[in-house]
Order: structure tokens, then C-alpha cells, then sequence
């Protein structure tokens, strides 16, 4: 990450992202099949926007993907499908991008640690 707006747009991508996912999959395993509407289609597509932009080439998880065709109304479960990955690579991104030092850990910050506190990593491995 290249300063502290980055770490301020991935952490509001993650906090959408989990929101989003709790809400569709709740709708999900009642109907999983059924279709999302066009008001919630169109907050899904600007947040997977969002998520391209800060994930870039190296995170995202579906090379090409933009969103949903708002013609062709996506099923409940395959936006569900769609927001876990979304959620899966962005914590990928973050624990790749954290540090820890004297009992906390931070945000990596142009390659070094900030005063940005994080939580510990849950993927992994380093780039």
C-alpha cells in the first residue's frame, strides 16, 4: 500500500464487503435461487468497482470481471459466491500488507510499518 488513504479504502471495502455478504446469503438460504433485485444489484456492482480498484491485478479475484449484467438478474447465491471471494482476496491483500512489532500489528506502508494498527493476519504466507 502506497499511503494511508489505501489502507482507509481497503478497510471500508472490507467492512462492505461483509456487509453485503451477511445480508445476500441470508437471502440466500431462504431462496437461492431467486434472482436480486435492481436496487441491490447496483450497490453489488459499485462495490465489486470499488474492490477492483483496490485490489488491482494482483488480488482480484475473477481477471475480467466488472459486475453483474443488471439484464440478466444474478441468483442470490451466485452474488453470494461472488462477495466470498471478493471478501477472501481482500483479506489476502491486508495480511500480506501487515506487520507486527511489540505486541500489535500494523499496516505496511510504502513497504514499512505505519502507526496504522491491523489485526493479526488470517491467511497464511507473504508475498
Amino acid at each position: 500500500m502506497k499511503d494511508r488513504s489505501e489502507v482507509e479504502r481497503l478497510e471500508k471495502l472490507v467492512g462492505q464487503l461483509q456487509g453485503l455478504h451477511s445480508e445476500i446469503s441470508l437471502l440466500a438460504k431462504k431462496s437461492p435461487n431467486d434472482a436480486v433485485n435492481k436496487f441491490k444489484l447496483g450497490l453489488i456492482n459499485n462495490i465489486i468497482k470499488s474492490g477492483n480498484d483496490v485490489l488491482g491485478t494482483e488480488y482480484v479475484p475473477f481477471d475480467g470481471f466488472g459486475g453483474f449484467d443488471a439484464d440478466d438478474l444474478p441468483s442470490t447465491s451466485d452474488v453470494a459466491l461472488v462477495l466470498s471471494q471478493y471478501i477472501e482476496e481482500a483479506e489476502r491483500y491486508r495480511s500480506d500488507n501487515v506487520t507486527y512489532y511489540g505486541g500489535d500489528w500494523y499496516y505496511l506502508v510504502d513497504g514499512r510499518m505505519s502507526d496504522i494498527l491491523s489485526g493479526p493476519p488470517s491467511k497464511v504466507g507473504r508475498k
